[in-house]
């Protein structure tokens, strides 16, 4: 294992990267904290492609977008530099996540890390309850996202939440034509919307698609996993502490000694470990607005996963936990 200041020292454009933030004192003896396996961040195929991208990511969602509605942003400043210099490169993101988008676009630029980022957005104009979206709209949307991101093209935009996808793919398509988009998808966090995820993937060329996916969270690996094997669909896994309920579930637990033998030392490590151990799984992207949650996150994709007698295990301890206290 290797701690915060090893880890600079192996690695020195980290330094340089967070050193030109003028990270405060505290700040800088959190980051000293955290623990890391040894290695470098591993890296997954994207099947279309062969594309090699980055295990761990940064969402939006939650608390990074409560961050982004205030003035001071210097957290998610130092949340992005450090997913970057950490061998990060994959930022999620929606239109819908308030200003998350907006402001991450100019820090990125601000930084001059937006050429290294794979840039993942979405486009929903249509709402959650099915409704129909306009195509004059859906468009607009996503050139306000390229503007907000100042780059000719992004690397993927997903349809958000299955909102109209037979008016909304075809839209993303004609980007992609354009040269404007890299790569397309589809996403929901919605169990009632499975089987239509799931007609989706059966029925369209898709490149990826975005779903909810952890230890206490496991409903997709039933048929929406499996398929995208079979489709050759990568698969970015959303919500892998169970929307915060995993770690009220292990408040006051000490960390299993089996954690020991895939090389999580700490809750968040040992929640990604898990579901990066799925083959489906090219990334996840857990949100946060901390630079010390960033940095343990990407321990999450370093070092051994578990294997498949690890993951029964797992699955054992979470399962024989009691329930989460109901968050306030």
């Amino acid at each position: 294992m290797t701690t915060r200041r090893d880890f600079l020292r192996q690695a020195s454009h980290l330094g340089a990267g967070l050193g030109a933030l003028s990270l405060s004192p505290d700040l800088l003896q959190a980051l000293s904290q955290v623990t890391l396996p040894v290695g470098p961040l591993l890296q997954r195929t994207i099947p279309k492609t062969g594309e090699r991208i980055p295990v761990i990511g940064l969402g939006s969602s939650a608390t990074f977008a409560e961050v982004a509605r205030r003035e001071d942003v210097t957290a998610l400043r130092a949340v992005l530099q450090t997913l970057v210099d950490g061998g990060g490169r994959i930022f999620d993101t929606a239109p819908a996540y308030g200003a998350s988008e907006e402001v991450a676009g100019g820090l990125v630029n601000e930084l001059g890390i937006a050429e290294q980022m794979f840039w993942a957005t979405k486009v929903n104009v249509a709402g959650r309850r099915g409704g129909t979206a306009d195509p004059a709209a859906a468009r607009a949307q996503i050139a306000q996202s390229l503007a907000r991101l100042r780059r000719p093209s992004i690397d993927l935009i997903q349809v958000h939440n299955l909102g109209d996808p037979a008016t909304q793919l075809p839209i993303i398509r004609e980007f992609q034509r354009a040269g404007k988009v890299r790569y397309i998808g589809i996403s929901t966090t919605f169990p009632n919307q499975y089987a239509q995820l799931i007609e989706v993937m059966r029925n369209e060329p898709l490149d990826f698609i975005g779903v909810d996916y952890a230890a206490d969270n496991r409903d997709v690996e039933e048929t929406i996993l499996p398929l995208a094997i079979e489709r050759k669909i990568a698969v970015l896994a959303y919500a892998p502490f169970g929307r915060t309920s995993l770690f009220r579930r292990v408040a006051g637990q000490q960390l299993p000694a089996f954690a020991a033998e895939f090389d999580a030392t700490s809750w968040a490590q040992f929640f990604l470990k898990f579901t990066l151990s799925h083959p489906a799984i090219t990334a996840v992207t857990p949100a946060t607005s901390q630079a010390k949650n960033m940095l343990d996150n990407l321990g999450g994709g370093i070092g051994r996963l578990p294997n498949a007698e690890h993951r029964r295990q797992i699955i054992a301890f979470i399962d024989a936990l009691p329930a989460p206290p109901p968050s306030r």
